[in-house]
C-alpha cells in the first residue's frame, strides 16, 4: 500500500502544469486532495476531468500566493475541510527571463513573494498541527536554478536558491518530529512556466523555452515526485541530461562558469 493513501494533500498550483499532474495522479491513490490556485475556474475544471469517485474528495480553495497577508487564514479553512493537513505539495510559482540589471526591483519582489515567502508561510501555518498529529510531509517544489544560477534567471534563482536553505534547516529542525522534508528539483519540464515568466517590467514572457517544449511531461514529473515522497526522499534531482550541470557545477565550478554564461538558457 502506498505511504500517500488515505494522507490529506493540499496542492499549491494545481490548476496546470506539475501540480495539475499531481492531482491526477494523487487522485487515483486513495487520498484527500485540496487543490489551489488563483483560478477558480481551471481548478474546477481539474476537478470535474477526474472520475467521478475521486470528485468526492476534492476541496477546492482559491489562493493568491503574492499576498502573504491572506494566506494565514488559507490555512487555517483549507485545514478546515477534513481535520488536517498530511502533506503540502508547494507547486505554484512564478519564473523570470529577463537580465538582472534590466529587472524592475519590483518584479524582483514579486517573485520573492510567491516563490519564497508563500511557501514559507503556508509551512509555518500548518506545520504546528503536523507536530501535534505525529506526522507531516513538506514538499517544496524547486528548480535546478536552486542549485545553481543562470543568465536570464537571477530573481528566480534567488528565491529557488532560498527554498533550499529554509527547507533543509527546517528539516533538520524536525527530523525527532517525524516531519519530512523533501525538495524537488526539476530540470525541464512541459508546462506554462517559461510562457508565464516575467520580463523585466513584470509583463508575462508569452514565449514557449526549448528546453521546457522538449522536457519531460507534468505527469511524468509527477510519478517521479510522488514515489519520492513514499520512500520519504531528502531532495530529488528530476530532468535528463540538463542535471548533468548540478555534478559539473559541484566538482568544477571553473568549468561551469564557463558553461553557463555560453548555454542557450531564452
Amino acid at each position: 500500500m502506498s505511504k500517500v493513501n488515505n494522507k490529506v494533500i493540499w496542492i499549491t498550483g494545481a490548476s496546470s502544469g506539475i501540480g495539475e499532474g499531481l492531482v491526477r495522479l494523487l487522485a487515483e491513490m486513495n487520498t484527500k486532495l485540496i487543490l489551489s490556485s488563483r483560478k477558480l475556474e481551471a481548478l474546477e475544471k481539474v476537478k470535474n476531468s477526474l472520475p467521478e469517485p475521486s470528485q468526492e474528495n476534492v476541496r477546492i480553495l482559491t489562493l493568491d500566493l503574492s499576498q502573504p497577508d491572506t494566506l494565514d487564514d488559507k490555512a487555517v479553512e483549507a485545514m478546515g475541510y477534513f481535520g488536517k493537513i498530511d502533506i503540502l505539495i508547494h507547486s505554484g510559482g512564478i519564473s523570470q527571463r529577463a537580465m538582472a540589471l534590466d529587472t524592475q526591483i519590483s518584479v524582483d519582489r514579486r517573485i520573492m513573494e510567491v516563490d519564497y515567502f508563500s511557501t514559507v508561510i503556508l509551512t509555518k501555518a500548518v506545520l504546528p498541527s503536523m507536530i501535534k498529529n505525529g506526522f507531516g510531509h513538506i514538499v517544496p517544489i524547486s528548480s535546478l536554478v536552486g542549485k545553481f544560477g543562470s543568465p536570464y534567471r537571477s530573481g528566480y534563482a534567488a528565491a529557488k536558491h532560498a527554498l533550499h536553505g529554509f527547507y533543509d534547516s527546517l528539516r533538520a529542525e524536525t527530523y525527532t518530529k517525524n516531519i519530512f522534508v523533501t525538495l524537488v528539483t526539476p530540470g525541464f519540464v512541459k508546462t506554462n512556466v517559461s510562457l508565464n515568466a516575467l520580463t523585466e517590467d513584470g509583463k508575462a514572457m508569452n514565449k514557449m523555452d526549448e528546453g521546457q517544449e522538449n522536457g519531460m511531461t507534468a505527469e511524468q514529473c509527477a510519478r517521479k515526485i510522488v514515489r519520492g515522497i513514499e520512500r520519504e526522499k531528502n531532495e530529488l534531482l528530476l530532468g535528463g541530461k540538463e542535471t548533468i550541470a548540478v555534478y559539473i557545477k559541484r566538482f568544477s565550478p571553473s568549468l561551469f562558469a564557463k558553461i553557463i554564461r555560453k548555454a542557450k538558457v531564452r
